[in-house]
């Protein structure tokens, strides 16, 4: 009983600082069996991350320590360390540890928010991937849908198939009886896919899936790509090995080997939108794909193709003639200064960049000066500097009738940890808009309009919140 008022103690205590939390987008604190689970963002300034281990009652360990690979003091605590993608490292500790070893502060940094703003079940989405089963248990009908099946389990009364494709529904999509198992078939998008199988109620991973992922929240999950593209080199009929190597997986040369075909050698990937390059490595030299004209060289000055997948987007800015050099930085290249350069025009400076379905901050830099996008209403800030903002293929576009008189609206929702200063919406007559690309799932949000917090007088959904003052809700569908 003693073990149970101690927990109960500890998500009050939690609760009732959450509101000093909403400005650590990417922290996060959960309890999951047992366990007090500590998620740190690890790029921040030193500062940011040292006031993050201050604020979690860490105070005998520096940021610079533990950016140089030294938990030696974190592990001597009790905290077991697993470095995660994106910079991101996670700390944990059982309660009953955390009880004999108590910290000098109390943790009020965290959200209700996992990793990379993902709910437990959605998988973070990466660079590349490819499939890997004992026995193929998902794959590709010739109707274009996705068959997945549950071999044997001749005994079984009844077998769900739930996934993130279908928001983990535990009512629909029950699969039907074959003479050799169970079989249903979804129409999927390229990507990502998280799944399991419910066998007469009980909850079971795809065991002829070798590729697994922790949820975030104690769970793991069978995960499927469907591909969306497929590399192919024609010729090399006498190669002994042939394997394609690319930015997607730095370059890695021994990582995704190609299959040998009657015309040469091919392999189909999941690849993540974006700008790629690529070669190919046969029998351990560099070969550029001669069925690709599109190609520039790499820092050595050899040649490497160029694949683009996504939306192009393209950036203008209008006038500064006289300018010698604009280029454009932003969040989808690390706000490297010198790496994108805009091509001077008639009217002004403008230049195509492809870039995967996502929402982006960016600035352009004139002769060394950055400036935000004069043609571009919507902003976004991130530590203290706002930014021009642009979403690629949005799936929701909130908007505020009235309040003509307004001088700025914002928006703030579970999206981005409620910060007040996030995203600015654009001005057009009596309609305040923005469009934003959304995770699945149940969305939380609130304008504020000159400061005051309003919920949205064109969306009739809205559910109470621990201030009474309530939040309006939409639903994102995958």
């Amino acid at each position: 009983m003693r073990g149970i008022k101690q927990h109960i103690v500890l998500f009050l205590l939690l609760m009732c600082i959450f509101k000093n939390a909403v400005s650590q987008s990417k922290n996060n604190m959960m309890l999951a069996n047992d366990r007090l689970i500590l998620l740190i963002d690890l790029r921040p300034t030193r500062a940011q991350v040292d006031s993050i281990l201050k604020k979690a009652g860490i105070t005998n360990v520096k940021a610079e320590v533990i950016l140089s690979g030294d938990y030696t003091a974190l592990k001597k605590d009790g905290w077991n360390i697993t470095k995660l993608p994106d910079s991101m490292m996670q700390l944990d500790m059982s309660l009953r540890s955390l009880k004999n070893n108590p910290q000098p502060a109390p943790f009020f940094i965290f959200n209700d928010q996992k990793l990379k703003e993902n709910r437990p079940g959605y998988p973070v989405d990466v660079a590349f991937g490819y499939n890997n089963f004992s026995r193929v248990t998902v794959r590709e009908t010739a109707t274009g849908l996705t068959r997945f099946f549950v071999p044997g389990n001749n005994k079984a009364h009844r077998i769900i198939l739930s996934g993130s494709f279908n928001d983990w529904s535990t009512g629909r999509f029950s699969m039907t009886r074959t003479d050799s198992g169970w079989i249903s078939d979804v129409k999927l998008q390229p990507g990502i896919y998280a799944y399991k199988f419910i066998i007469d109620g009980n909850w079971t991973v795809d065991v002829n899936n070798k590729i697994q992922q922790d949820d975030g929240a104690g769970n793991t999950n069978s995960i499927y790509y469907r591909y969306n593209y497929t590399f192919k080199l024609p010729g090399f009929n006498s190669a002994k090995k042939v394997n394609v190597a690319g930015n997607f997986n730095n370059y890695n040369a021994n990582q995704i080997g190609l299959y040998k075909t009657a015309d040469g050698w091919e392999r189909q990937l999941y690849l993540h939108d974006g700008m790629l390059t690529y070669r190919f490595m046969v029998d351990g030299q560099w070969v550029a794909d001669p069925k690709n004209p599109s190609a520039d060289k790499n820092g050595a000055g050899a040649k490497q193709s160029v694949l683009n997948l996504g939306e192009a987007v393209n950036f203008k800015l209008d006038g500064y003639p006289r300018a010698k050099q604009v280029c454009i930085a932003g969040t989808f290249n690390n706000w490297k200064p010198n790496d994108i350069f805009m091509q001077k025009t008639a009217n002004g400076w403008a230049f195509s960049y492809t870039l995967a379905a996502g929402n982006y901050q960016y600035k352009f830099i004139v002769d060394g000066r950055w400036i935000t996008d004069p043609a571009n209403q919507n902003k976004a800030n991130s530590d203290g500097e706002t930014n021009s903002f642009i979403s690629v293929k949005p799936n929701h576009t909130f908007t505020l009738k009235g309040f003509s008189r307004a001088k700025t609206v914002r928006i703030a929702g579970n999206f981005n940890d409620w910060a007040e200063d996030g995203y600015t919406l654009s001005h057009n007559g009596d309609i305040w808009s923005i469009s934003l690309k959304l995770k699945p799932g149940k969305v939380l949000y609130k304008f504020i309009v000159d400061g005051q917090w309003v919920l949205d007088n064109t969306n009739k959904q809205w559910e109470q919140n621990e201030f009474d003052t309530g939040n309006s809700v939409v639903w994102i569908e995958n």
